[in-house]
């Protein structure tokens, strides 16, 4: 298979790296976990919270419109046949679809540290596919001064200008940064399964008035698991010998407590991807109000920033140095507000009034054909069309 870069390869360069602040995929590669938590990447994308958090935003931000603006004059007009549009909106390569590429790219900057990345292949300067390669094929390392990215796929390295790269603000994604919330949440997951394993029943204790070895006490707790442990024998009835008693072991009020601590633990997941709890199916305190309202929130707060990010991303990486002078990415956010059809027409009508817009830019705004005469700029409530003259139709 020839080398996808349109240069030779240069020579590899041995760099001796630090260890001294390991990656969360490296500290995994080794087996270890960093300070204070139990729980890898892997572990933590189980939990249904985090994979809920990290679907919702990549695939609400895969499911916008991504345009092409170019500048002409005053105003900017919609670029369809850039190659690269070919590839956000149809087949970023043979194998996976613009939607996969950009749903990827977000969730990659979600749960890996060095973010979400992709490779574009160009020919002449235009950009022919966009391919994602697996974990440590492609690696970052950033200047220590600087902080200037430096990447390199299977350790050749390559030009910034061929790189997707999409990343949070903090040098530690989401996930990484709230490893100990989320491993809590996975070990109350996991005390959850363990206690309707058992019949949803705390563990007991059998008393005996006599002294007994290890051995026996070792086949006495034996026989009574395999004869009354699990959910499917709960509620038989067990049977003692030699004048021992059984005393079932109370619910502590940490356990009384379990489900407002869980429900806690997602909030604190929430917390740290930036989502509404009601988006992660925690509804304890949504109403038809506040479901809205944090809907908008959804929008303004969390997917908009990320939508920022992708934008500067395929502008560096897909445009030249000359077409970002009158070129520039977008996404198409008007999509979220058509819930409430009410409002939206409503809207288009004030527009309309108060000659922001002509019935042609509205009719686009809702996917509709323009129609004749409907570039005028008028105010229906208080313009009147000419009085009759009562003229024929063929004087007239």
């Amino acid at each position: 298979m020839p080398w996808p870069f349109s240069k030779p390869a240069p020579a590899v360069v041995i760099e001796e790296k630090s260890l001294g602040d390991p990656t969360a995929e490296l500290l995994e590669l080794f087996g270890a976990i960093p300070a204070g938590t139990t729980i890898s990447n892997a572990e933590a994308l189980s939990v249904p919270a985090v994979s809920a958090a990290v679907r919702i935003i990549s695939e609400a931000a895969a499911s916008l419109d991504v345009k092409l603006k170019r500048k002409v004059g005053g105003s900017e007009t919609d670029v369809e046949d850039h190659p690269a549009m070919k590839l956000l909106t149809g087949q970023a390569n043979g194998w996976t679809s613009g939607f996969e590429i950009i749903r990827d790219l977000v969730a990659g900057a979600l749960t890996k540290d060095q973010g979400g990345v992709a490779y574009v292949t160009k020919v002449n300067g235009e950009p022919r596919e966009i391919i994602q390669y697996r974990d440590g094929v492609f690696t970052v390392d950033y200047d220590d001064v600087t902080g200037e990215p430096k990447y390199r796929i299977s350790g050749q390295p390559v030009a910034a200008g061929y790189v997707l790269h999409v990343r949070g603000p903090f040098t530690k994604c989401p996930l990484t940064m709230a490893r100990s919330a989320i491993a809590t949440a996975s070990a109350m997951e996991a005390y959850a399964n363990g206690l309707w394993s058992n019949g949803a029943r705390p563990g007991g204790v059998i008393e005996s008035p006599k002294a007994i070895g290890a051995k026996s006490a070792r086949e006495i707790l034996a026989g009574w698991k395999a004869a009354f442990g699990g959910s499917a024998n709960a509620g038989k009835t067990g049977l003692l010998w030699d004048g021992m008693t059984y005393k079932q072991m109370a619910l502590t009020s940490v356990d009384g407590e379990f489900t407002a601590s869980r429900t806690f633990q997602i909030l604190e997941i929430a917390r740290a991807f930036r989502v509404p709890p009601g988006m992660l199916y925690e509804l304890s305190r949504n109403v038809w109000g506040n479901s809205e309202q944090q809907g908008k929130e959804f929008i303004s707060y969390t997917l908009i920033p990320w939508l920022r990010i992708l934008e500067g991303a395929f502008n560096r990486a897909l445009l030249t140095d000359a077409e970002r002078v009158e070129y520039r990415f977008m996404f198409d956010i008007d999509d979220t507000s058509q819930a409430d059809l009410t409002a939206r027409a409503t809207s288009i009508s004030t527009l309309i009034t108060a000659r922001v817009m002509n019935p042609n830019e509205a009719r686009e705004w809702l996917g509709m054909p323009p129609r004749d005469g409907g570039d005028v700029f008028a105010n229906p409530a208080i313009d009147t069309a000419p009085a009759n003259d009562n003229q024929p139709k063929e004087a007239a």
